[in-house]
């Protein structure tokens, strides 16, 4: 019933603010602190276990490598966190579209190695993206019939029509564990199915404007 939801613009992580969040000179003043970094390795561990977003744990390890105060590490992280998500956000794929976001005072061989380090990245953040994002149940199969159901009036007994339609769903979300499909049944009126087929048909017509556009 419907499609899957763009990966990266509905993320159902917290990251999704920091997704849209512009980046400032001082986010940029806070990256040049992965100067004090003893070696390309330990850039990359910092970059890539920020993404995930800021941890005390990891606050206190990047302190700990670079050799600086637990708040400078904790706004490092942070800053590289905002800097991983808008390029999967912006759909940043090419060395030239990364390193253009930098100021051009920007320290060149470490610019270099975080462009590096983000593109080498962001197929895995992708994927792990596509993995948490909000995903909703889609029909896979519908069956009707028709019925007629005796009225128990002691007065006129007569019967009348009605449509008994079932729904059966495809849960993508749902755990491994869990059963993925499942069926729903409801049973209609002729006044309630002529109700969902007027609205349906102004859904239909909604989306042929929509498309045409």
């Amino acid at each position: 019933m419907s499609d899957s939801v763009n990966v990266l613009s509905r993320d159902c992580h917290t990251s999704h603010v920091n997704m849209a969040a512009a980046i400032s000179s001082e986010h940029f003043d806070n990256l040049q602190l992965l100067l004090k970094a003893p070696s390309k390795d330990a850039v990359r561990d910092v970059c890539v276990q920020s993404h995930r977003g800021p941890s005390r744990r990891l606050e206190e390890t990047t302190a700990a490598t670079l050799s600086i105060p637990a708040g400078q590490a904790a706004q490092l992280v942070q800053s590289l966190h905002i800097l991983s998500h808008h390029v999967l956000f912006h759909n940043l794929s090419s060395p030239e579209q990364i390193l253009h976001l930098f100021p051009e005072s920007f320290h060149s061989s470490l610019k270099n190695l975080i462009t590096k380090i983000l593109l080498e990245n962001s197929p895995t953040w992708r994927t792990e993206a596509a993995s948490n994002q909000i995903c909703l149940p889609q029909l896979k199969e519908l069956d009707w019939r028709v019925d007629m159901v005796t009225g128990s009036d002691s007065v006129s007994r007569m019967s009348v029509p009605t449509c008994m339609v079932q729904f059966k769903m495809d849960d993508p979300c749902l755990s491994a564990g869990g059963e993925a499909v499942s069926a729903v049944t409801v049973e209609l009126s002729r006044e309630s199915l002529d109700t969902i087929l007027d609205g349906l048909g102004r859904i239909r017509d909604q989306l042929s404007v929509v498309a045409g556009k």
